[in-house]
């Protein structure tokens, strides 16, 4: 953390290609794996991981640490670079097939288990963008409550209420085979 601020630091004041090249290494994977959450293909995640990481480097003067983290600041420009995306496309089903889910989450576990992921992430992927990105980064990203409210720009409050009726939905919906 402290390596990363004095990037942030020296990019800010020289525009320096080899730190913000170290910068994007250290972050590349995690935003590709959440562009590539967010919308189903391999090509328009690549695509919006480029545009995510040219916003941040373009866009890393005005970025105030002592307002949020540097991770939590990348998440919010992602999460906006998402959005934008979504306005210009209907994104397409999530193919959460091919994904692990952490450990801890006992639901999408057991729906993995009973193979029901592919019906579940249809049902989310029709359910508005800021709920799905709520679903997502929860279970796939194992945010906390907290920094999902923060990469959201929503309150905390909102996303607990936003996950647990999601979650309460799902497995409504999803009782006789769960």
């Amino acid at each position: 953390m402290e390596q990363e601020q004095r990037w942030i630091r020296r990019i800010q004041r020289q525009q320096s290609q080899k730190d913000a090249d170290a910068l994007v290494r250290k972050y590349y994977n995690e935003i590709y794996a959440y562009a590539y959450r967010q919308v189903g293909s391999r090509e328009t995640a690549l695509d919006l991981t480029q545009e995510i990481f040219i916003s941040v480097l373009r866009s890393l003067q005005t970025y105030d640490p002592s307002r949020a983290a540097f991770r939590t600041w990348l998440y919010r420009v992602a999460t906006n670079k998402v959005i934008d995306f979504r306005r210009r496309s209907v994104p397409p089903a999530l193919p959460l097939d091919s994904l692990e889910l952490p450990d801890e989450q006992d639901f999408a576990a057991q729906a993995e288990q009973k193979g029901l992921l592919s019906d579940i992430e249809r049902y989310v992927s029709a359910l508005d963008p800021g709920t799905q990105q709520v679903y997502r980064l929860r279970l796939y990203g194992e945010y906390t409550f907290p920094e999902i409210a923060a990469m959201l720009g929503e309150p905390e409050a909102a996303v607990k209420s936003r996950y647990y009726r999601l979650m309460q939905t799902l497995r409504k919906e999803f009782r006789d085979a769960y």
